[in-house]
């Protein structure tokens, strides 16, 4: 979640694992922050996969270990661990490509395979015959043929219709709209369903969140994702198909640098925790000063990895800046137990507490990037209205006519209800049931979705 220096990075190539979705859920606090949001679920999803990032009071949750390689692409044990801090991010086998298919017990699933960019889904024209996700979308009506790109490139429809009829309408005796509606709601089904397990095993309640949806796909899908979560409100923010290369703008120059020492809280040696934190801090300086950071800009943030002895996983708790001393011990004993009981909602206060890992964040200041005000082509909705189109609405089970909007020339402030469209160059938003949007001031589009 920082930006490093070259040298640094040549030093230690692979902590540039994952960048690219780190710097997406870092934009994703930051769209957070401007409209007001701490508690943010980040939906990013493209052409292959679809990742989520949890962000809870403004920041990423993070982790010190994940998996490279893996053999069965989802199935945790089945790649390389590598022992490195990086935003946690889950990843689910659905993008724009993915391909859908009948699996061994005749059922509908989607993915893990990728039509790719080449040859790509049958609706590019270019040879690709396998119904994917994008094809689904564009029968349902979400995506206008004309438009992809901001109209450089046409979908063909026709494709699209021919490759999901031979192989998902046809076997499974279904009309070519319920194919296609039964694609689209895997797909959010298994993004929705990954999130929530994903925020239970954290002991978070996800329907106290908003969904912050970007990429190319994301905001295609992020209404329906959204109804299953239970979440009351969506934000797409403004080109929303290029917001992890922009998260790379938000990124402060930083460095993690870790030290091992396994003890025991209550028989833990003072000097030599103190030791180990100003070798860290002494180590981030120098990184620091090479990344041209100067020396009242730097910030060292202290974390450790603590557990129930005996316990086979640890959890991470925030320490205040040292130096420490016996004087600390309580304050550690309630840090790792508030940390504990916010996940597992029980305490085992007879059981030592243990320190396995002694973080430190080496830091430098954040860019300081301001939304700056919406500016729009049009000054009325009547202006963005392009027009309407048929769009399959999944509360009636039919298709109906819908208004699209140019997100350009929509002003800010003004509302709209579902259903409806939302174009833009990259992305398209789809409200595809009731709720009401708006454009914020910074820019994003807010979508509050009518609850019971």
């Amino acid at each position: 979640g920082g930006i490093t220096s070259p040298q640094t990075a040549t030093l230690y190539p692979l902590r540039l694992l994952e960048s690219g979705p780190a710097g997406g859920a870092l934009v994703a606090a930051w769209v957070g922050e401007q409209t007001g949001q701490a508690n943010i679920i980040s939906f990013d999803m493209g052409g292959t996969t679809a990742k989520t990032c949890i962000i809870q009071d403004g920041n990423p949750l993070r982790v010190n270990e994940f998996e490279v390689g893996r053999v069965y692409r989802f199935k945790k044990g089945s790649g390389l661990p590598v022992k490195i801090p990086v935003i946690e991010m889950i990843e689910i086998g659905a993008g724009g490509g993915s391909v859908a298919s009948i699996g061994p017990l005749g059922l509908l699933k989607v993915g893990p395979e990728s039509a790719g960019a080449d040859p790509g889904p049958a609706c590019y024209g270019r040879g690709g015959k396998d119904p994917t996700v994008t094809d689904a979308d564009l029968i349902l009506g979400y995506l206008d043929p004309h438009f992809f790109l901001g109209g450089e490139m046409q979908l063909d429809s026709k494709l699209a219709e021919a490759a999901l009829r031979e192989k998902i309408a046809g076997p499974l005796n279904l009309s070519l709209e319920r194919a296609a509606w039964g694609v689209h709601e895997v797909v959010n089904e298994n993004m929705a369903n990954a999130s929530r397990i994903h925020a239970v095993e954290k002991g978070i309640d996800p329907r106290r969140f908003s969904l912050v949806a970007f990429g190319g796909a994301g905001p295609v899908h992020a209404y329906q994702v959204a109804e299953k979560l239970r979440l009351e409100t969506i934000i797409v923010p403004a080109a929303a198909g290029v917001c992890s290369a922009f998260g790379f703008l938000l990124a402060p120059m930083s460095f993690d640098l870790s030290r091992s020492y396994i003890t025991r809280l209550e028989e833990l040696q003072w000097e030599r925790l103190n030791s180990i934190y100003a070798e860290m801090e002494v180590r981030g300086r120098e990184f620091l000063l090479d990344a041209g950071v100067s020396l009242p800009d730097m910030r060292f943030i202290r974390s450790a990895d603590m557990r129930y002895a005996g316990q086979g996983f640890e959890i991470s708790v925030a320490l205040p800046p040292g130096p420490y001393g016996p004087g600390q011990l309580e304050a550690f004993l309630r840090a790792f137990e508030k940390e504990y009981q916010g996940i597992y909602q029980r305490l085992c206060p007879e059981i030592s507490i243990e320190g396995v890992n002694w973080r430190l964040v080496a830091t430098g200041p954040s860019p300081k990037i301001g939304a700056g005000t919406w500016w729009s082509r049009g000054a009325s909705l009547g202006e963005a209205l392009k027009g309407k189109r048929r769009i399959y609405l999944p509360g009636p089970g039919r298709y109906e006519e819908a208004p699209v909007y140019d997100r350009y020339r929509l002003p800010v402030g003004v509302k709209f209800d579902g259903p409806a469209v939302v174009e833009e160059r990259e992305s398209t938003l789809v409200l595809n049931g009731p709720g009401t949007a708006w454009v914020e001031s910074s820019g994003s589009l807010m979508v509050r979705l009518l609850r019971d």
